[in-house]
């Protein structure tokens, strides 16, 4: 057996590796003589099942499979002591494609290694956090919209009409040709018009209507609805309205701090301090994080895989288009070419990736089981009752698992480089800091 080398330029190499037919003869005899034992055949006793008999019966699918292990054998041992790391799976072939029985096997190699990546004195960065305190408007913006969600209602003047914003209480029964169908009944139910919880088209038709009206509803079922039986229909609602209510805003005081778990006002419009200032760290984090991204662009400059980079260009070129087309699901679509804009991001992403993955190998930085479910379970909450399911595809799905992980070892490379940059706090208007994450969409 031997391995050439037919290419060495760059990040590229290629290779051909020669295996003999005595060395897949005497793979194949090594493999039968082991299962021989254990071989049973008619009209033979268990291991006495002849050699020649075995390889004439055995011989052409271990012959395969000795093809297969020698070779990957020899490309094992080749990485090994060349240090190369593949940026993909090796491409290989068979040369001699009129192989047959009894021929030398020639298989040509290719791939392309990780580079080198240089190191970087991350001390020499220097880092702007964007500090926003919660000011008293943004306490009392947060008070107004938790009064809003917890208004009550009030009957209106008699005769008054329903308008947007208004709660009618109503009786309503539907049916689809003529017929009531399972769902489309309900009493004293309380809907809120422009709240859109009902059918589209729905809640219009009853704008407008008083206490002891009589109102007929004419919708159409959506194409997606989640009823197949009701998909696509038409359908008739025969409303009574028995109650045409206003909102009334909720007093904001120490029983609506009770309602939100606080224990009076003031406790409330700590907790609000806290979270709108935990919501401006992690805006600001993101826009911090994309000046420590481009700070590492500058610093580094190295040799990319080029397949790595078209792979990556072609992801983000589809990923843009089907943005850009969201009516479009799945992959039944023309095909996406990629532009030198598509393949410059690519570089990035690929140059910061491979960076913060050598950064995270030298400081043996690690995502802990316990911050991986963290990271399952707070995905699972938006699942809701299929919670489970989503549990279980996880587990299943090592792909998954590393989409997962991903962007949790990126954090914690991200935070060791943080700790070592120079780190200033700015502090800046919540104005100032929107108009900064704005302008990271630009």
């Amino acid at each position: 057996m031997a391995i050439t080398e037919t290419l060495n330029e760059g990040l590229k190499r290629g290779y051909t590796i020669k295996v003999t037919a005595a060395e897949l003869d005497a793979t194949v005899n090594a493999k039968l003589t082991e299962a021989q034992p254990n071989i049973e055949l008619k009209g033979f006793r268990k291991g006495k099942v002849p050699m020649a008999m075995l390889k004439k019966q055995h011989g052409p699918a271990l012959l395969g499979e000795a093809m297969q292990e020698t070779v990957d054998g020899e490309m094992n041992s080749h990485l090994e002591k060349s240090g190369d790391k593949p940026a993909g799976q090796p491409e290989m072939k068979m040369t001699n494609e009129n192989w047959k029985d009894g021929d030398d096997v020639e298989v040509s190699v290719s791939y392309e290694c990780l580079p080198i990546v240089p190191e970087v004195d991350f001390s020499k960065i220097k880092l702007s956090q964007m500090v926003v305190k919660a000011g008293e408007a943004d306490i009392k913006e947060a008070l107004d919209n938790l009064a809003e969600t917890s208004q009550d209602f009030e009957d209106k003047k008699a005769g008054s009409k329903a308008k947007n914003g208004d709660q009618v209480v109503i009786n309503f029964l539907g049916k689809v040709d003529g017929e009531a169908f399972d769902g489309g009944q309900a009493d004293d139910y309380p809907l809120v018009l422009g709240s859109n919880s009902f059918i589209p088209g729905f809640e219009e038709q009853l704008v407008g209507s008083k206490a002891g009206d009589d109102v007929e509803v004419n919708v159409s079922f959506p194409g997606d609805y989640g009823a197949e039986n009701l998909a696509g229909k038409d359908a008739i609602f025969s409303c009574k309205i028995n109650a045409v209510k206003s909102a009334i805003k909720a007093e904001i005081n120490d029983e609506l701090a009770k309602k939100f778990g606080a224990e009076d006002l003031n406790d409330l419009r700590n907790k609000i301090s806290e979270r709108l200032e935990e919501e401006f760290k992690g805006a600001s984090r993101i826009v911090m994080k994309r000046d420590l991204m481009d700070s590492l662009e500058k610093l580094v400059d190295f040799e990319l895989p080029e397949g790595l980079v078209s792979t990556e260009a072609g992801q983000i070129a589809h990923q843009l288009w089907h943005e850009d087309n969201p009516d479009v699901e799945g992959h039944d679509h023309p095909e996406i070419e990629t532009t030198d804009e598509h393949t410059k991001l690519a570089v990035r992403r690929v140059r910061l990736g491979l960076l913060l993955a050598e950064v995270g190998n030298i400081k043996e930085i690690t995502v802990s089981d316990t911050e991986m479910q963290q990271a399952v379970i707070q995905q699972a909450q938006q699942y809701g009752s299929n919670a489970q399911q989503f549990f279980e595809y996880v587990q299943k799905n090592p792909q998954v698992q590393q989409q997962i992980r991903a962007p949790l070892f990126e954090e914690k490379v991200v935070d060791h480089i943080v700790s070592v940059a120079k780190m200033t706090d700015n502090e800046v208007s919540k104005e100032e800091l929107q108009k900064a994450v704005e302008a990271l969409e630009d």
